[in-house]
């Protein structure tokens, strides 16, 4: 049995950061693809988003930890 964190730059603001594959939020808007999302950023986006009318991003409590390699798929 393992654990599996990956290691990626945020978009928004492009510090590599760590966080389980399942569970970080992420963006599409900037490259239309799925982005990740460090807690940093979703710290500082969430009072604009309320402020236009968005949800706020509430991160899964496990995403910025390690998962159980058994959670990730095959494929």
């Amino acid at each position: 049995m393992g654990y599996v964190m990956v290691m990626g730059p945020c978009i928004g603001c492009g510090k590599t950061f760590s966080f389980n594959p399942t569970w970080v939020p992420s963006c599409s808007a900037v490259t239309g693809k799925r982005e990740p999302i460090c807690e940093a950023c979703v710290i500082r986006v969430n009072p604009i988003r309320v402020k236009n009318g968005l949800e706020p991003i509430v991160p899964h409590p496990d995403a910025y930890e390690a998962c159980d390699e058994s959670a990730l798929s095959n494929d």
